[in-house]
């Protein structure tokens, strides 16, 4: 019954000029809907990753020590005017060799780091230096006088960044955030380059032998649509949850 209604869904589709044929091929069809799973596992993994990143690179940049905060703001320069693609291509061909080679003189077995991994590095790290500069934005807005009563009460530098300055720095931030990570969920398509097997690169492998590329990429488009529509919602609803009166709310 099943076999039936996606035949006569296909047949519907064509009458309007689209081929989705690659549907009804059992092969086909598996390997698409594993790569809208990869995809959603990428964002899982990216978008914790990232902030983590972003919180510990807008610790470091605030930590009033120079031999943290230098190396810090020069990795943030460096990340965030190059391209996430380069990158990704510098990290899996040059330092993904580098190690294979040195577990191989060592006699250390495989390389752990996959292709998928390496896809998680490099968004993460790349889309964390986004959020280390919303966060230190957000940092720099906390009010003197917040900073001062945290001082009067015997805080530490430390105790001041952890305690104060990075949860109010989050909540003036979430606005920004949201939108990196917004563009964090559609930065997981440059997978593909390095044949990580999410949506992308399982449509490329099936327009390859079928002539349906317009097709596939509308099925992409709605996928990352819902994806990010899903991260706008969540984004909308910890705003609402998290703000703060009388902080330009």
């Amino acid at each position: 019954m099943n076999d039936a209604w996606l035949v006569h869904g296909v047949e519907a589709l064509k009458g309007l000029g689209l081929n989705y044929a690659f549907v009804l091929d059992a092969g086909e069809r598996n390997a698409f809907v594993r790569g809208l799973g990869v995809t959603v596992l990428l964002c899982l993994w990216t978008i914790p990753c990232s902030l983590a990143a972003g919180v510990l690179l807008a610790g470091m940049t605030a930590s009033g020590r120079a031999w943290l905060a230098r190396p810090a703001r020069a990795f943030v320069e460096v990340t965030r005017n190059t391209p996430t693609l380069v990158q990704l291509y510098c990290a899996f061909l040059v330092l993904n060799m580098l190690i294979t080679q040195q577990l191989r003189d060592w006699g250390a077995g495989q390389n752990p780091f996959t292709p998928f991994v390496w896809v998680v590095i490099v968004v993460s790290l790349h889309k964390g230096v986004f959020h280390a500069e919303a966060l230190r934005a957000g940092i720099e807005a906390v009010p003197a006088t917040t900073l001062e009563a945290a001082r009067s009460l015997g805080f530490s530098r430390r105790q001041l960044l952890v305690r104060v300055e990075l949860p109010l720095a989050a909540r003036f931030a979430l606005p920004s955030l949201v939108n990196n990570l917004v563009d964090l969920v559609k930065m997981t398509a440059v997978a593909s380059a390095i044949a990580v097997g999410d949506v992308t690169y399982e449509a490329i492998m099936i327009w390859t032998q079928r002539d349906n590329v317009l097709e596939l990429l509308l099925l992409i488009l709605a996928w990352f649509g819902l994806l990010t529509w899903l991260v706008s919602v969540a984004g909308r609803w910890l705003e609402q949850r998290l703000r703060m009166p009388g902080y330009g709310q």
